[in-house]
């Protein structure tokens, strides 16, 4: 394994370490690790199988951006991204260091973020743990061996689960601790076994580094047509991203996160990473068939310990259960995980008030409103005694994740599309004939005939109305498509309720719009929604 080891060593990179060092390897060789380390288990079919303990999700509240020179007047401060002082971070680095001289062993990885080779940046992962080191392999893009003799990291991510930070002396809020250092081009990860937070981290460098470059980077779904024009999917959970772009008539991109350059829209990864929670062969054969192969990893899916049979619906483990996979492993997916720029752009929204249209049209001021709005709407569920809808609000359906302000990832969206001529749809994938607990759910073959009919082009020739709330165009009718159902107001039986309910989301899209109305020009302003 000799070729795989770099000339840039940890030491190079003032890394000092006693360590049994594993440089590169491949996923045999660290499914072998994991297994005899412990720290997984094979189903009946082949995937590795591992926990990740009380963290099955991200720990949002744990992630900190240094604020310095660098990143003082560049990254968009607040609630989502969390300053640690540069005395804080070297007190961090110091531990951190210290605890990698001491490990035994050492998984390192040199990986590529992002498939367009002008625009990537090579990352170094070092990890404690074989199966985080599987995992980063498998979801980033993995260089040929002949570019690894020669590999130099612009970034180095290093991810001890096993590190406990110290509030106190690191300026942290608890033992877990994601810190971010975009001047040392530096990240560290502890006291947490979840794997995606290091894809997250890499997500994060991206969205910082390539807007500078005019590059768009997006939290979106990519596919390609059978007439060669690519189409990208944004939307928050629970909208039908995954769903409405797996699509197998289609050629896949990738299902996470892209960039969009002058020439292409290019994958930032080299995996996906899925939730396998209620999988099933019918709903997803895809992706289901992904679980029974050699070189998958599931988190936190929960396993029989003598049949190595795997179930899927228990969630006794985590909601959030998971599984990583090279995206080869989707029969239709882009050999080089780009396509050409984008023709379509497609926004989801599952609106539980029932207001908004199956479809609309935007103008690229309505497209860049409704991007910085990032808006979906949460269902009560089972909580006691809650029974109305509630609206979130995800700027660029990514703010967890968009280190600059909102403003930059628009401007770039909305001079992209209007430069490549695209057009723009919004996509209601929620409520019809009432808000949730009175309406039903819209049918996914009407959603599937108005976004097919939008990709090939056809809706483009249909009869629009404006939409007295919130201005965009909205067809009349399409073939194949009940006509009742694209006009939201005449499928409530109250139709005072849907004005009133209709008014009460233009207040909140209003309302939530106020931060972001200095930074963009007339025309956005223009676009907002109108109140009676």
């Amino acid at each position: 394994m000799a070729d795989r080891v770099p000339g840039y060593s940890l030491a190079d990179q003032g890394i000092a370490t006693q360590a049994e060092v594993h440089w590169n390897l491949l996923t045999a060789p660290l499914v072998e690790q994991a297994l005899s380390r412990g720290e997984g288990i094979l189903a009946k079919d082949g995937p590795l199988v591992v926990a990740t303990g009380k963290h099955t999700g991200r720990s949002a509240n744990d992630k900190f951006i240094v604020r310095d020179a660098e990143t003082e007047d560049t990254v968009w401060w607040g609630k989502t991204n969390k300053g640690m002082t540069p005395a804080h971070f070297a007190a961090l680095k110091e531990d951190f260091l210290k605890a990698v001289g001491e490990r035994k062993t050492l998984f390192v990885q040199d990986l590529f973020g992002g498939s367009q080779p002008e625009h990537r940046v090579n990352v170094r992962v070092i990890n404690e743990l074989a199966w985080h080191n599987l995992f980063i392999k498998t979801l980033l893009v993995r260089p040929d061996a002949a570019d690894l003799p020669g590999f130099v990291p612009e970034f180095t991510i290093i991810d001890l689960p096993s590190f406990r930070a110290d509030p106190e002396r690191h300026g942290c809020r608890s033992e877990t601790v994601v810190a971010v250092n975009f001047t040392e081009k530096l990240i560290l990860i502890g006291g947490t076994a979840y794997a995606g937070e290091m894809k997250k981290s890499v997500f994060g460098i991206l969205n910082y580094k390539l807007p500078v470059e005019g590059i768009m980077p997006m939290h979106c779904s990519a596919n390609i047509g059978a007439d060669g024009k690519t189409a990208i999917f944004f939307g928050l959970s629970g909208t039908g991203k995954t769903t409405l772009s797996a699509d197998a008539s289609r050629t896949l991109i990738g299902d996470d996160e892209h960039g969009w350059s002058d020439t292409a829209v290019f994958n930032f990864e080299g995996g996906c990473y899925a939730k396998m929670i209620n999988l099933s062969a019918e709903a997803e054969p895809e992706i289901y068939a992904t679980s029974k192969r050699f070189g998958t990893v599931l988190e936190n899916v929960v396993i029989d310990p003598e049949t190595r049979e795997l179930d899927f619906d228990d969630n006794s483990l985590a909601e959030n259960s998971r599984g990583s996979y090279p995206i080869e492993f989707i029969p239709n997916a882009s050999e080089d995980n780009m396509g050409p720029v984008p023709a379509n752009v497609i926004m989801l929204t599952a609106d539980a008030y029932g207001v908004l249209p199956p479809i609309a049209k935007l103008t690229p001021d309505q497209a860049m409103y409704h991007f910085l709005s990032g808006y979906t709407a949460r269902v009560a569920g089972t909580e006691i005694g809650v029974t109305e809808p509630s609206a979130t609000f995800s700027t660029c359906f990514g703010a967890p994740f968009m280190p600059r302000h909102p403003s930059v990832y628009g401007n770039l969206l909305k001079s992209r599309i209007a430069k490549g001529g695209v057009d723009c749809w919004l996509v209601n994938t929620g409520w019809t004939g009432g808000q949730y607990g009175t309406g039903k759910r819209m049918p996914i073959k009407a959603t599937r005939a108005l976004l097919n009919a939008a990709l090939d082009g056809s809706l483009n020739d249909a009869e629009f109305r404006t939409d007295p709330n919130f201005g965009f165009k909205v067809p009349v009718s399409v073939a194949g498509v009940d006509s009742a159902i694209l006009d939201p107001r005449s499928t409530w039986a109250d139709k005072e309720g849907y004005d009133a309910t209709a008014q009460k989301l233009v207040k909140q899209f209003i309302d939530n719009f106020e931060q972001f109305e200095e930074h963009v020009d007339e025309g956005v302003r223009q676009a907002a929604p109108t109140a009676a």
